[in-house]
């Protein structure tokens, strides 16, 4: 009986001083953390503000989100940084990373320097030497192999951070499936005759719109000719996207065309027409957009009539040229009818000019 309390008084004696241990031990922890607590380096209202948390006694307000600290509004210095963008091809894969990191960097002020088309040494150290004095990050995807072993070298070199979008990656699948890759500059865009051809056509339409760059007329794959508000400059543009070299000139009533039109082969040329009653609407919201500048007859429907009836006499006097008419009809549709016909008139003999002209 005596050994039987004997146990329980001990196992009682053991479970007081386990509690005795805890209340000891959470009293120690107690203080240490406040110990650490008090240690612990707080951040400075600025940097708390840079990482877009609002200390005490802040508040955003305003539809802009200003920060206002009592009655006075907060100047908030942004942390910067700079990044280099720099590729052999366009830089558009490059772009589309760097995008995607900046978004995670909200209150960050990027300065993106892109430099695209690099292919030489002399161009890779310029490059280099302007990161060292920006301190700044070259983020790049460049493939030819002798170019990207330059830009690191010298990277490591001018111990500026870099970040190399695309040869670790080429290597390892190289490596996975034992195939070398292409090592060809802008393969992901495209980029080649084709593109170069493209741009080449954009920059040519864009010199010669509205009757401007008459000397290099004959150049143009595609001439467009027509009336005030015949959609021949958006025609213009769209047809260039897809490679086509085009030029748009306006007929004017009672002007006769420029002679440089009557001197191209007449094959290029295509006029763009559009019904009466449609043409006036679109000049009347034409007017209430510029105020009410043009001439009153821009919109009136008399001078309209008159108008579309002597660039019918222009078009007859020549190839005559072939007309579209862009009622009601998108861009495009008009330039697949546009397209179609230039693709017509090629497969003929080259077309020379009339010699009848328009009084």
């Amino acid at each position: 009986m005596y050994a039987k309390c004997s146990t329980v008084g001990r196992r009682r004696r053991r479970a007081s001083c386990s509690v005795l241990r805890l209340f000891v031990a959470m009293f120690v922890v107690g203080r240490d953390v406040e110990q650490f607590i008090r240690h612990v380096p707080v951040h400075s209202e600025q940097d708390q503000l840079s990482r877009g948390i609002l200390p005490v006694g802040y508040a955003r307000v305003g539809r802009d989100g200003g920060i206002q600290k009592g009655n006075e509004m907060v100047e908030l210095s942004r942390p910067k940084c700079t990044v280099f963008l720099v590729s052999d091809g366009v830089g558009t894969t490059a772009q589309a990373v760097l995008d995607a990191a900046m978004a995670q960097f909200p209150h960050i002020e990027f300065d993106v320097r892109r430099f695209p088309g690099v292919r030489s040494v002399e161009q890779i150290r310029g490059i280099v030497e302007e990161a060292e004095r920006s301190n700044g990050i070259i983020v790049h995807t460049v493939v030819i192999v002798e170019i990207r072993r330059v830009l690191v070298r010298e990277c490591h070199a001018r111990l500026i951070d870099h970040v190399d979008l695309l040869g670790p990656l080429l290597g390892q699948i190289s490596q996975k499936v034992g195939v070398e890759p292409l090592l060809r500059p802008g393969a992901a865009r495209g980029v080649g005759p084709e593109y170069f051809q493209r741009i080449e056509a954009i920059h040519y339409t864009v010199r010669h719109d509205d009757g401007q760059g008459l000397e290099t007329l004959g150049e143009a794959d595609i001439v467009l000719v027509g009336v005030s508000r015949t959609s021949k400059t958006p025609l213009s543009v769209y047809l260039s996207m897809s490679g086509w070299k085009v030029a748009n000139v306006p007929i004017i009533l009672n002007v006769p065309p420029p002679p440089q039109l009557r001197q191209i082969d007449q094959r290029k040329i295509v006029g763009l027409t559009i019904d009466k009653d449609e043409l006036v609407r679109i000049r009347q919201h034409r007017l209430q957009a510029l105020g009410g500048t043009l001439p009153g007859e821009y919109a009136d429907p008399e001078k309209v009539a008159e108008e579309l009836i002597y660039f019918r006499r222009v078009a007859r006097s020549g190839y005559p040229w072939p007309l579209v008419n862009i009622t009601g009809k998108s861009i495009e549709e008009i330039a697949k009818e546009v397209v179609s016909i230039i693709q017509r008139q090629r497969l003929r003999g080259r077309a020379t000019p009339a010699q009848g002209a328009v009084e």
